[in-house]
């Protein structure tokens, strides 16, 4: 029985990595400029998300080398704000917008930013491992109509269910 654990628990950890077909990570990626607070400007439905309105993300440097990440939403249901703090390590090179995240101690899952400004840095579209995973993350709560538009074509493209995207209230 505990090896079955053992290589169900293997199996899992290893099928959190990856991303969608279509999806390429953006090269020449530069962790300082992308460090910060993004605010979440649309996104796929997850339990984990589900009813937070004004979410941000906040990345910062760790001492290991890593990259802190704060996450926080807003709960009108429960009139309480949620946060999360994670961590992430990138996947094969610090020049390429493929990183590993963990919220849940050794679980990791896939963080991959395939489009960014990069005169910028006022943008990113980041994919999870698989196409249920879908974020559009900007420096503002604002967000330029054409960008959105852009946003929308590109994850279509790449086959995300974009007619379920959820545009978050900031």
């Amino acid at each position: 029985m505990r090896k079955l654990i053992i290589i169900l628990t293997l199996i899992t950890l290893s099928g959190c990595l990856g991303m969608p077909k279509g999806i390429t990570p953006v090269n020449n990626f530069e962790l300082e400029r992308y460090l910060g607070t993004w605010y979440e400007v649309a996104r796929l439905d997850h339990s984990f998300e589900r009813g937070l309105s004004k979410v941000t993300a906040t990345y910062s440097l760790r001492e290991d080398g890593g990259v802190k990440v704060i996450n926080r939403g807003y709960s009108e249901q429960e009139a309480a704000w949620k946060e999360a703090e994670g961590k992430a390590f990138f996947v094969d090179s610090p020049e390429q917008g493929y990183l590993k995240v963990s919220f849940f101690g050794p679980f990791y899952g896939s963080y991959v930013v395939f489009e960014l400004d990069k005169n910028g840095y006022q943008y990113a579209f980041v994919s999870g491992p698989n196409n249920d995973y879908l974020w559009l993350l900007t420096r503002s709560p604002e967000v330029d109509p054409m960008l959105l538009d852009s946003f929308i074509a590109a994850a279509k493209q790449r086959g995300f269910d974009t007619d379920s995207l959820i545009l978050v209230e900031h």
